[in-house]
C-alpha cells in the first residue's frame, strides 16, 4: 500500500513505479487487467487525477494498454528480453586501428535530414532546453564586462568549474574547481588526458566493444590498444585485464564504467573500487569516460572510479554533449596528479575554451536548470528505452538478444550468426535508415551479426515502421 502524503508532487511516479515493479518480477503478466482509475484512486486514497496520471505515465512506457470500453491491460513481457548479447574476447591482443574507412561510409549521409538517424547517441532537439539555454546565454552576456569576448582563463571559466565541483557531490566526488580543467568537448578531454600519460607506440587498455571514435583518437595518438571484454551486467572483465597486464606492457586504460557505448553496462561500485585498487598498484592511469553518468535510469546517480580514487591515478571526463547541448562543446576533465601536463597540454594545444558556452552553461547549473532538466530527459529516455525494447522485440526474429541498459543512449542488439551487420546497414540505408553495425565497435570481426540502435528519439509511428523494415530485411538476410 502507497501511503499518500500532501507534500508528495510526484505520487503517481511512485504508483507507476509499483506497477512496472511487479510488471518486471512478473507478479502481473501480459493480459492481466489493471483496476479502474477510480478503484485505484479508492484503493491508495489518491485523487482520480494522481491515478489517471500513474496510468499514463505506464501508457507512455508501454508496460500498460488501454482498451476502449474495457480498461487497462498489463502489455509488457520482460521474459522477452531474458536474453542479453554474448561476451566475445577478442580475436587478437594488440594492434593498429583499422576501422576508419567504415566509420566515414556509415556516417557519410548523417547530415541529410532524410535519414533516420538509428545511429546517432546523442539528446534529439524536443529535448533540449533551448529557451532556457538561449535565456543563459544571453545572461552570461549580459553580465559580462566585455560581452564575453576575452580569452577565457588557461583553467577555464571559474564559475563553470565551480559548478562542476559542486555537481561532483553526486557521484561521490570530493574536489575544488582547482582540480577541474575545462575542454571543448569530452573527447578533447580524452586527448589531453592520453597526451599526458602516453608517448607514441605505447599500449592503451580499452573496453571492446566500445565507441568507435576512441580508434580515431588512438590512431591519431599512435597508439596501440588492447581489447578488454564488457559484459552487459558488471562492465569491464577486470579478470581479463588483470591476466593481459602480466604479458602486455599496459600505459594506461580508457574505459566508459557508467553506461559504457554500445553495451550500456554498469560497473557495480564494489568492481569499480576493485579496478581502481588494481591499477593504483601498478601506478597505471585510468582515464575515466563519464560523459552517460548523468543518464540514469535508477533512483541515484551510480559512482565513478574517480569517486574511490584516493592517490589521483584516475583522469575523469566528461561534458553537457550527451546530456544537454552537444554543439556548445563545453566538456572537462579532473585529471588528478597528471593536472599540470593536461594543463600545459591545453596551452600548446588551443590556449583556453570558447568563453560564451562556458559561461551560459555555468549560469544553467547555477539557476538549478540542470537539474530540471536532467529528470525530464531521464524520465523521457527510460521510457524510450522500454518502447525501442519492446518494438524490436516484436518485429525482430525471435532469436534476437537485446541489452538491458540502466542509462545512456544505446541498445545493443545480438543477430543470427549468418548475419553481416555493414550489409543490413547497406540495405537499412536504401530505406533511409541508419544503424550502427558492430563491425566499427571493435578492430576484429567479432562483432559482424552485431547492430546499436540509439534510442534518443522518441518512439513514434515512423520508427515502429523502420523497426519492421528492418526485422524483414534481417529475415531475408538470414534467410
Amino acid at each position: 500500500m502507497i501511503i499518500a502524503t500532501p507534500d508528495d508532487d510526484f505520487l503517481y511516479e511512485k504508483i507507476a513505479a509499483r506497477f512496472e515493479n511487479q510488471v518486471k518480477k512478473g507478479l502481473l503478466k501480459p493480459g492481466d487487467k489493471l483496476l479502474s482509475v477510480r478503484a485505484l484512486s479508492r484503493e491508495q486514497g489518491i485523487s482520480i487525477s494522481t491515478a489517471y496520471k500513474a496510468y499514463v505515465e505506464l501508457e507512455n512506457m508501454g508496460m500498460i494498454e488501454a482498451r476502449p470500453k474495457s480498461g487497462y491491460y498489463v502489455k509488457f513481457s520482460p521474459a522477452r528480453f531474458s536474453n542479453s548479447p554474448d561476451i566475445k574476447p577478442p580475436l587478437k591482443n594488440t594492434g593498429q586501428v583499422s576501422v576508419t574507412e567504415m566509420i566515414a561510409m556509415v556516417y557519410q549521409n548523417m547530415p541529410e535530414e532524410s535519414v533516420l538517424k538509428l545511429s546517432r547517441a546523442a539528446p534529439p532537439l524536443n529535448l533540449i532546453p533551448l529557451a532556457k539555454l538561449n535565456r543563459s546565454m544571453i545572461e552570461a552576456i549580459r553580465k559580462s564586462p566585455s560581452g564575453n569576448s576575452n580569452y577565457e582563463t588557461l583553467q577555464g571559466n571559474i564559475a563553470l568549474r565551480k559548478q562542476i565541483a559542486k555537481n561532483a557531490f553526486n557521484w561521490g566526488g570530493n574536489i575544488t574547481e582547482e582540480d577541474v580543467v575545462t575542454t571543448q568537448g569530452c573527447m578533447e578531454a580524452l586527448i589531453f588526458c592520453l597526451r599526458a600519460v602516453t608517448e607514441p607506440g605505447d599500449t592503451v587498455a580499452i573496453e571492446s566493444p566500445t565507441y568507435f571514435g576512441i580508434f580515431n583518437v588512438m590512431l591519431s595518438l599512435n597508439l596501440k590498444v588492447l581489447e578488454i571484454p564488457v559484459a552487459p551486467e558488471i562492465g569491464l572483465d577486470i579478470e581479463y585485464l588483470e591476466q593481459a597486464m602480466k604479458s602486455v606492457a599496459i600505459k594506461a586504460c580508457l574505459f566508459v564504467t557508467n553506461f559504457s557505448n554500445p553495451v550500456g553496462s554498469c560497473m557495480p561500485d564494489e568492481r569499480k573500487r576493485q579496478l581502481v585498487k588494481l591499477l593504483a598498484k601498478k601506478e597505471i592511469p585510468l582515464i575515466e569516460d563519464d560523459i552517460y553518468g548523468e543518464i540514469y535510469f535508477g533512483k541515484i546517480r551510480p559512482h565513478t572510479c574517480k569517486s574511490f580514487d584516493t592517490d589521483g591515478w584516475v583522469m575523469l571526463c566528461s561534458s553537457v554533449s550527451k546530456s544537454l547541448a552537444p554543439g556548445y562543446r563545453v566538456g572537462w576533465c579532473i585529471p588528478g596528479r597528471f593536472k599540470e601536463q593536461v594543463v600545459n597540454i591545453k596551452m600548446m594545444h588551443t590556449i583556453s575554451s570558447a568563453t560564451p558556452t562556458q559561461a551560459a552553461i555555468a549560469l544553467f547549473f547555477e539557476a538549478g536548470r540542470y537539474d530540471l532538466h536532467m529528470r525530464n530527459l531521464r524520465r523521457a529516455l527510460y521510457t524510450q528505452c522500454l518502447r525501442y525494447m519492446q518494438g524490436i522485440a516484436g518485429h525482430f526474429p525471435p532469436d534476437t538478444k537485446i541489452s538491458r541498459p540502466q542509462g545512456g543512449y544505446a541498445l545493443w542488439i545480438e543477430l543470427d550468426k549468418s548475419i553481416n551487420a555493414f550489409e543490413l546497414y547497406q540495405a537499412a540505408m536504401k530505406h533511409n535508415i541508419s544503424i550502427a553495425p558492430g563491425q566499427i565497435f571493435s578492430t576484429d570481426a567479432r562483432f559482424s551479426n552485431f547492430i546499436r540502435i540509439s534510442f534518443g528519439m522518441p518512439y513514434d509511428d515512423v520508427v515502429d515502421n523502420s523497426f519492421k523494415v528492418l526485422g524483414q530485411l534481417v529475415s531475408e538476410l538470414t534467410g
